[in-house]
């Protein structure tokens, strides 16, 4: 074996390739031939999407295996622990299938450059080909077309909302980005958009391809209704379910997406009432809204682009505090931190600007400046445990403390706070 850690395979795997990120397909599907990979599961659901595609999978992977499913589940980024990408039956995958999975793909790859995002998509399809599964749930890295999970057919394709992000790869605009992430859909094999209003480049591939698409407000619709919600097509109907545990009135949507999903395949997979609503009401997922209480709350999400900060916006007026919200952001500086800011301006009392590490790093100077913050109550800070320290030092019992910018802006306050 060339290495014998976790740790030593994903320090290496990150210089392996000459570019960080190198979109396309048929590196990953020639090893992945090699390897003998075909379909991960019985049943594949892809997700794409520019927010909400973790929420999707986890809200899926909780309602499939409350009823009974085994069911694997792909995701990206990681918060704390690389092995939390690859998930089987709940469970992350250790070390040792991760550092095992490697080998196999370094042996298979020959001179074939691999970039770490697509070693991590080889290492869960090869974990799931030997796990036996009912489901795999495979969330799309980037686009959606030329991301390395794209290597796989899904059964049902998810895509949970299109919105400005990634325009390096992906185009300037939702007619751009929409095409890409377009790109997982196939011929005659239905599909799930998570938004009332799909981009025509969306609408065309659909035309094209033939496939059945169920949008949002137009085939399936949801209705918060006291302490529940209710979810309907023309055809069937979820009356009186439980709000999901997941937090944030935008986890309807997420939600409401799903169980179409869960719908299309119910004639293969399917979920009793009991297990849908315990499905929903056991779903965890950490930096989405996640509140962690005391006499100073404090919120961590990893929102990093306008509509993810406006969804947290939303979520922040839904649960108003006694005093102020001081908010740590950190945000990678190919993010459009003016427009995240602008958005946020209106529930935040205190910045405190963080930077970040790494080729796509910056100062919290830097952000500070891109972000328009001049004239705000703000504090300027190396990185973000010493940002959460100084708001941690001045918020007062009843203020709250927001977490933002990027995953790696939670993974850090996560780590601050334990």
């Amino acid at each position: 074996m060339r290495f014998d850690s976790l740790t030593e395979w994903l320090a290496w795997q990150e210089n392996l390739h000459p570019n960080a990120i190198d979109m396309g397909l048929e590196r990953v599907a020639s090893v992945a031939a090699v390897m003998g990979l075909g379909r991960p599961a019985t049943t594949v659901i892809s997700i794409a999407g520019t927010n909400g595609k973790g929420s999707c999978a986890t809200l899926l992977e909780s309602i499939l295996g409350a009823a009974g499913y085994r069911v694997g589940v792909y995701t990206s980024p990681h918060l704390l622990r690389y092995n939390e990408r690859v998930r089987v039956c709940g469970r992350e995958a250790d070390d040792v299938a991760l550092c095992a999975a490697f080998e196999r793909i370094d042996q298979a790859r020959g001179a074939t450059s691999l970039t770490y995002f697509e070693f991590g998509t080889l290492a869960a399809l090869d974990c799931f080909a030997h796990a036996s599964l009912d489901v795999a749930v495979l969330e799309v890295g980037l686009g959606g077309r030329l991301d390395a999970v794209n290597i796989v057919s899904a059964d049902v394709a998810l895509i949970t909302s299109i919105g400005i992000d990634h325009v390096e790869w992906l185009g300037p605009d939702r007619e751009a980005i929409g095409r890409e992430k377009a790109g997982i859909l196939r011929a005659a094999t239905p599909a799930v958009y998570g938004e009332v209003d799909p981009p025509r480049s969306v609408l065309e591939e659909v035309e094209r391809l033939a496939v059945p698409l169920y949008c949002l407000a137009r085939d399936y619709h949801y209705r918060r209704a006291d302490d529940g919600w209710d979810w309907c097509t023309t055809a069937y109907s979820h009356p009186g379910l439980p709000l999901p545990s997941l937090s944030g009135k935008y986890q309807l949507q997420n939600a409401a997406a799903v169980l179409m999903c869960l719908q299309l395949l119910a004639s293969r997979l399917p979920v009793s009432a009991e297990a849908l609503h315990a499905g929903l009401r056991s779903a965890r997922l950490a930096g989405r809204f996640q509140v962690l209480p005391g006499p100073v709350e404090w919120i961590l999400d990893v929102a990093h682009n306008p509509h993810a900060a406006r969804a947290l916006v939303e979520a922040l007026r839904e649960r108003p505090c006694a005093g102020c919200t001081h908010l740590v952001l950190a945000m990678l500086a190919d993010k459009d931190a003016a427009t995240v800011s602008a958005v946020l301006r209106p529930v935040v009392a205190a910045w405190y600007c963080a930077g970040l590490t790494g080729a796509r790093g910056q100062s919290g100077a830097q952000l500070a400046a891109s972000a328009g913050l001049a004239g705000a109550v703000l504090s300027v800070h190396a990185d973000v445990a010493s940002a959460c320290a100084r708001a941690a030092a001045l918020a007062r019992a009843g203020d709250r403390i927001v977490v933002c910018g990027s995953f790696h802006t939670v993974s850090e306050a996560l780590q601050y706070k334990t």
